[in-house]
């Protein structure tokens, strides 16, 4: 387990060089910052030279890339075009994101897996006729329609909750706001673990433990659910990434000031250290978290080990 766990960390070097290369490129290369800064004005030679030098734009993409780089590893991000650093904006932003994605996470495992073996265990029945339907509903309707409708009806008409989160993002505002971001997610992972639980549920293993006389429930959580939850577990985990920095829709209608509102303000005032910044942040996220699916997997299949 060690020497994969260490090869797994080996390979995912080229695959973050490459994906933060590609992010710098696209961000600074293929625009002017220092323009977009000023807008329609346009900055003087004398101020866009200066602006330049100080933030490394006068030099080759890849000479920018590398002093980048090399800022990051000892903990500087940058400073954002408004003299703040970005560290202090991630500071602010990843903790409440953080907290969204648990709790749209959470909404995800307890109903999308309860309702997935249930339906998938009952296939063809009115049960499961009712969840897939219901679930291609939430799938059809837009995020921002949810959001929007449960905001008003639960925040404006009967105030069960503040209509907007308050800048520190504490868990119980998050409730409502993390059960529309995971809304979409929870649809498929219901969908998905039904779809594996109905085809396992017929697979040889576990008509012989019921033959041997085990509880109908041992079956179900000692054999059948493991081995179901592998491809839900993929996609759980490519969730989490998704989930941290997809959630500009519902953290603009709950004004949630967490890494979706900070990409979004950076992206429209095209200030290129914050955009860099967090999406190097979300790329790491996204390799440990699938390293972490890979570990999952020999947990709950005992016939996967990695040498």
């Amino acid at each position: 387990m060690g020497r994969y766990v260490i090869r797994r960390l080996l390979q995912m070097i080229p695959v973050f060089v490459g994906a933060t290369f590609l992010i710098f490129l696209m961000v600074y290369a293929l625009g002017d910052p220092v323009t977009a800064l000023f807008g329609d004005r346009g900055p003087d030679p004398a101020t866009a030279a200066a602006l330049r030098a100080e933030f490394n734009l006068d030099k080759p993409v890849w000479q920018q890339y590398l002093l980048y780089m090399g800022k990051i590893f000892t903990g500087d991000f940058g400073t954002a075009f408004n003299g703040e650093p970005v560290t202090d904006l991630m500071g602010r932003a990843f903790p409440i994101s953080a907290r969204l994605m648990l709790v749209a996470i959470v909404f995800e495992i307890l109903l999308g897996i309860t309702l997935g073996v249930i339906t998938g265990l009952r296939r063809g029945r009115s049960l499961d006729t009712s969840v897939l339907v219901l679930t291609l509903v939430v799938i059809a309707i837009p995020t921002f329609v949810l959001g929007t409708t449960l905001q008003y009806f639960l925040g404006v008409e009967f105030g069960w909750i503040d209509p907007a989160v308050s800048p520190e993002g504490r868990f119980r505002e998050l409730i409502v706001p993390g059960l529309i971001l995971s809304l979409v997610s929870l649809a498929y992972v219901t969908r998905l673990t039904r779809t594996s639980v109905a085809e396992n549920v017929r697979a040889d293993y576990v008509r012989t433990a019921v033959a041997k006389g085990l509880p109908r429930r041992r079956v179900t959580v000692r054999h059948l659910l493991r081995n179901s939850l592998i491809p839900v577990v993929t996609y759980l985990g490519a969730d989490i990434g998704n989930l941290m920095a997809g959630a500009i829709v519902t953290e603009r209608i709950f004004n949630i000031q967490g890494v979706g509102y900070q990409l979004f303000q950076g992206i429209l005032r095209q200030n290129s250290p914050t955009v860099v910044g967090f999406v190097v942040v979300l790329v790491l996220i996204f390799l440990l978290a699938n390293l972490l699916v890979d570990l999952l997997y020999a947990v709950l299949d005992p016939r996967i080990r990695y040498a």
